[in-house]
């Protein structure tokens, strides 16, 4: 799949509305982002202020599809490793092995080019993918459980309402008054659930979102610019779980 989506070097959510110095230096950039966090596997290539990337139903074979499609991706742009100014990566939560070759993948490449890293979360990036406003961000985590985060855009970007957490879907953080659109897999895995969590306050539900790598490089972008990128063997997963599977005892009969 190609994305090329044009922004006009013009800053989102006016984060920095006047900066002209900020906006140029966002043209500029070159972002590799990647994420492996689900089912799905997608790259993607922030490029002088546009987004072009690519996605596919991986399954289990990610590591297969990953470099190859990052290696396509920048060769179409006659770009190499080296001449980008950062990577990017889906930091989680998500499946414990596609987080572990996202992360390996990304090491890999910023050590070989000495480049910076910035790690997002992946139900952030739920929420930049259902547009702006106000968004509860699920990710099925089976085991009869979500990945679970709340965040509201306003003019300074995203604000986080609840941080990452794992929680049955019966017990997931209540939301404050006001219309909320649910996104990710967990609304697909546990759509009764949540919806009598959160009644009225669900306007919207797209459960069909995934982690994307063109959300997640839009979203890296002000963290390279902020300064707050680190060197690539902080590029480390973020889990919320400890645990992968129930013990046959655990395990409902």
């Amino acid at each position: 799949m190609t994305d090329d989506d044009e922004w006009g070097c013009v800053p989102r959510g006016g984060l920095y509305a006047g900066a002209t110095a900020g906006i140029e230096f966002r043209c500029r950039m070159k972002i590799l982002a990647l994420d492996t966090s689900t089912e799905y596997c997608s790259v993607a290539l922030w490029h002088d202020g546009t987004v072009d990337a690519r996605d596919a139903r991986a399954g289990q074979r990610h590591s297969e599809l990953l470099l190859p499609m990052v290696d396509e991706l920048l060769k179409r742009h006659g770009i190499a490793v080296r001449d980008l100014d950062g990577i990017a990566f889906g930091e989680g939560p998500g499946s414990f092995t596609g987080l572990r070759i996202g992360c390996g993948a990304t090491q890999g490449l910023a050590f070989g080019a000495g480049l910076p890293v910035v790690g997002v979360s992946t139900l952030l990036a739920l929420a930049e993918a259902a547009g702006p406003g106000r968004a509860v961000c699920c990710l099925d985590a089976r085991m009869g459980e979500i990945y679970h985060a709340a965040y509201a855009h306003s003019a300074a970007g995203w604000e986080t309402v609840h941080a990452p957490s794992l929680c049955a879907p019966a017990d997931a953080p209540p939301l404050p008054a006001g219309a909320w659109t649910g996104c990710g897999s967990g609304f697909a895995a546990h759509e009764a659930a949540l919806s009598r969590r959160y009644g009225e306050r669900l306007t919207a539900v797209m459960p069909e979102i995934f982690p994307h790598a063109s959300d997640i490089a839009r979203l890296a972008v002000r963290e390279f610019e902020a300064g707050r990128a680190v060197a690539a063997e902080r590029a480390i997963p973020v889990y919320l779980r400890d645990r992968v599977a129930l013990r046959t005892d655990e395990r409902p009969t």
